[in-house]
Order: structure tokens, then C-alpha cells, then sequence
């Protein structure tokens, strides 16, 4: 497998809260990846804003650190970290300070080469709206593209809010909603191997595939963020953009060609067409559940704030009408697992039935993580003498292992980062999905609520709560193992 790096255009890259986790643990990294790989040129520049006061210096240290940290010895070349860290600047800016403002302002005045300019908010979602102003109403807006990370809103009426102020500054062609899943290069690879190619799309419909399973499972849980995700819970968390976003790239319909509005636009079909879920029918089609400890760890001992979401979806549309998926996420599981995984239906007349164990059905696994790769499980005699018997065999390609020696996969935020500086928005959300997705998510937290019911203890490294594994087995299936 061969790769080409293509160099992007000269560009200032200004993140907010560059003195964060974010930034230390992936983007100043990231940047450093892509350094590394001649794809920045000179010119380039990386401007870190926050409230610490600090100088240039200051923080070339900090990223040194950072950049020592997390990335392997093996890449940590010293000519491209000392010129990785000559692009480095920084200014402190408190947001509502207006002399932190015009420093910027001079700042990225000062460097005639570049006339891209990025603005990533990487900082709490309280701070969106503000900065957003402050750079509308410091002239620097103006042709510039800016990079939103999730929560956009904690609900739709609050999502809409905060889309009005961003747009009010920042036409929707230039904001950039980022989920790093979307980055990942597994999830990229699923577009191609439905649209490129003729064997899978004939098979991709209710007709032929029995259900999809979609599992982001994290073997840690809440850590040091226990206060605040107390407040968003595993459905604001990971459903109302992760996990639904993997399955608007599983269901929807070919674009008509690849390019950002066109791709958003049937991801947009997709969760128009999700069957509502509220009241009565929410309760019946999701398991809420929070492994023993989290109240603790969340610093709220009567907290009803779920860990663990398990759904079953349905798409009301001619491809999937009927065709279950079933989506779920958590922390402190078995194991740390993201993939998806479309089961097909069993052949219509077994003619093997009589040589013992009933054969599995064609299962299409997508391994976004730990191992990103594409694994189709099929049916094939067992090799050798004595008999005719059959065992299920699995045609297995990783990304990792597929590559030319020496090559390692970018992170998702190195991908991203630069498709903002490339201007496209592909792998980004659009306003309207965001908002739709929204509205499919508040019902059923509403219902939730409503109810009164406390989620489901389950056991920290388990499968989750046991609802979960019944909410499969009452209509004859079971969700893959997570295995550790």
C-alpha cells in the first residue's frame, strides 16, 4: 500500500485553551505528526490563546513537553521538533480582556505569507459563544474558518441558540463542526467500501441484512471528569453525535457525488427518517444503565445519570424499513471497542443442516478501535481429511498491517485539522444535522425523566446492564462480545 502526502497551503492555525488537555494530549501532537510527514509549509504558524499568562517561550516549553509525551521516541526527530517549535506563538487572552483581542489581532496581522485562518475553540462549551463574539467584534472573523467541538447545546432548544450566534458571525460555510470519529480512517473507508465498490451495496438493505450493531464501549470511566459528565449522561455524551453519526454513514443512500453537501445531505435523510421514540415506546426500546461507583466518582450520591445506553433504532425508509439497529455505548465495560457490525441473513434453505452445528450468518465487522480494520466473517469448509465440515472464517484486513513498513496512521484530529485548512467540510456536521439529531435525542431523554426510573447498576469490566442483553435476546439475537 502506497500513501502520498500532499502539503497544505501556509496557514495560521489559533487554538483556544491551547494550554488544555485537547491540545496537549492530540492537537499539538497532531500538528507535530504532519511536520514530521512535509506536509506543512513554511509559513505555517500554530498561535496558542488562552488565560495563562505566559510568553512564546512559554508555551514552545509547554509543547516541547506535550510533544514528548505522546509521541513515540522513534518519531521524535530533534530538526523537525526545533522547527515544528519556531512555528509556535502565543497570546494570553481572558475572552472578555480587549487588549488580549487586539494583540491577537496584531499577531496574526504580522504574517503577510498566510491567508488561511483557523480558529479551533478548544475550550468548554460555555466559552463557544463568547469567543465567537469577540472575534466578530475584533474584525478578525472575516474570512476566517472556525472548528466547533461537541457539546454543541445540551438540547435543541439550546443547540439552535448557540447555531444563531455562531452564525451570526460565521457563515455555515466556514464553521466546522468536528467528531473525531468521523476522522478515523476505518469510518472513511466504510464510504468507499459501500460506494466503490459492486459487491456490498446490492446486499446493503433490509432484504439482506438481518440488523447492524453500533458499539462505542470505553473501559475507563468518568476519571476527573465525573461534575460535568454528570450533567451530560452517555445520551448527550456519545449518542446524539457519535454514535448517530456511525449510523447515518451506515444507512444512508449514495450521494450523488462526493463532495461535503451532497454527502451531508443524505446523512441529513437518515435522521429524519428514525422512527420517534417517546413516551411508552422510549422506555420499551432503550436500557439506561450506571456501573456501582459512578455516583461516587461523579461527586452526586443520587445521581440518575446513565453510564450505559443501549437502543433500538429503527430507519423508516425503502432500504431499511423493518431492519433493526441496535446502538450502544458506556464506560467502565469489558474492554475499549468501536466498531460496527452489519449482520446478514441466514441463506433461505441450509442444505448442510445435517453436519452438526447450525452455520453463522455473514457478519461485515468495522473496527474503528483499538485496531482500525475491516474483518467479513464467512462460512467455508474445514480443511482436510475425514468429512465435510464447516467452520466460520474470517477475511481480515487491518489498516495497520496492510501499509507499507514504517508508515503509522494519522490520528483523526491530524486528518480533520487539515481538511479545514483544505476548506472541506465533509467529515464535518452541518447546522441541520446537528439540530436533527437533537430531535430524535430529547424525546427520549424526556421520557426518561418523566419516568422517574433510575438506570440499571451494572458491574464495572461486565458487558453492562443485564436489560441490554435482554433487550437483544427477546428477539432472538445477541450483541457481539466485547472481548478484552
Amino acid at each position: 500500500m502506497t500513501h502520498r502526502i500532499i502539503p497544505v497551503d501556509p496557514f495560521d492555525l489559533v487554538i483556544f485553551g491551547a494550554t488544555g488537555d485537547l491540545a496537549r494530549r492530540k492537537l499539538l501532537p497532531g500538528m507535530f505528526h504532519r511536520d514530521a510527514d512535509g506536509q506543512l509549509l513554511e509559513g505555517t504558524r500554530i498561535i496558542g490563546c488562552a488565560r495563562s499568562q505566559m510568553d512564546a517561550d512559554g508555551f514552545r516549553a509547554l509543547a516541547r513537553d506535550a510533544i514528548t509525551d505522546h509521541v513515540p521516541a522513534d518519531r521524535l526527530d530533534t530538526q523537525v521538533l526545533e522547527r515544528f517549535l519556531a512555528r509556535l506563538d502565543y497570546v494570553t487572552n481572558n475572552v472578555s480582556d480587549a487588549d488580549g483581542w487586539e494583540t491577537l489581532k496584531d499577531v496574526l496581522g504580522a504574517s503577510p505569507q498566510s491567508s488561511i485562518r483557523v480558529f479551533y475553540l478548544s475550550v468548554g462549551p460555555a466559552l463557544f459563544a463568547p469567543i465567537v463574539e469577540g472575534l466578530a467584534a475584533h474584525g478578525l472573523a472575516e474570512n476566517g474558518r472556525l472548528v466547533v467541538e461537541k457539546p454543541i447545546g445540551h438540547d435543541g432548544a439550546s443547540a439552535r441558540a448557540l447555531n444563531d450566534r455562531i452564525g451570526a458571525a460565521f457563515p455555515e460555510d466556514r464553521v466546522y463542526r468536528i467528531d473525531h470519529y468521523l476522522g478515523k480512517e476505518t469510518v472513511q473507508n466504510l464510504i468507499a467500501l459501500r460506494f466503490a465498490n459492486a459487491l456490498f451495496e446490492p446486499l446493503w438493505n433490509a432484504r439482506h441484512v438481518d440488523h447492524v450493531q453500533i458499539t462505542v464501549a470505553e473501559s475507563l470511566g468518568v476519571e476527573q471528569r465525573g461534575p460535568y459528565y454528570d450533567r451530560a449522561g452517555a445520551m448527550r455524551d456519545m449518542v446524539q453525535n457519535h454514535l448517530l453519526q456511525l449510523l447515518c454513514l451506515t444507512a444512508m443512500e449514495p450521494p450523488y457525488h462526493f463532495e461535503a453537501d451532497a454527502v451531508r445531505d443524505e446523512k441529513l435523510k437518515v435522521l429524519r427518517a428514525l422512527r420517534p421514540l417517546t413516551g411508552h415506546d422510549a422506555l420499551a426500546a432503550t436500557v439506561r444503565g450506571q456501573y456501582r461507583g459512578y455516583a461516587k466518582e461523579a461527586e452526586n450520591p443520587d445521581s440518575h445519570t446513565e453510564s450505559f445506553v443501549a437502543i433500538r433504532a429503527e430507519i423508516g425508509s425503502w432500504r431499511w424499513a423493518g431492519t433493526p439497529f441496535y446502538l450502544r455505548t458506556g464506560k467502565k465495560l469489558r474492554s475499549r471497542l468501536s466498531e460496527i457490525v452489519v449482520r446478514f441473513r441466514q441463506t433461505p434453505h441450509q442444505i448442510f443442516s445435517d453436519l452438526g452445528a447450525p452455520l453463522s450468518a455473514n457478519a461485515l465487522i468495522i473496527r474503528l478501535q483499538p485496531d482500525e480494520g475491516i474483518t467479513l466473517s464467512i462460512t467455508t469448509k474445514d480443511p482436510g481429511p475425514g468429512g465435510f465440515r464447516m467452520r466460520e472464517t474470517p477475511l481480515d484486513m487491518s489498516f495497520a498491517e496492510s501499509a507499507e513498513r514504517g508508515w503509522r496512521m494519522p490520528d483523526a484530529y491530524e486528518r480533520l485539522v487539515l481538511d479545514v485548512v483544505r476548506g472541506d467540510q465533509t467529515l464535518f456536521m452541518r447546522r441541520d444535522e446537528v439540530e436533527a439529531a437533537w430531535g430524535w435525542v430529547d424525546p427520549i431523554i424526556e421520557a426518561w425523566e418523566t419516568s422517574g426510573r433510575k438506570p440499571e447498576p451494572y458491574d464495572s469490566g461486565s458487558d453492562g446492564p443485564y436489560g441490554a442483553i435482554d433487550m437483544l435476546s427477546r428477539e432472538g439475537q445477541r450483541w457481539r462480545e466485547l472481548s478484552p
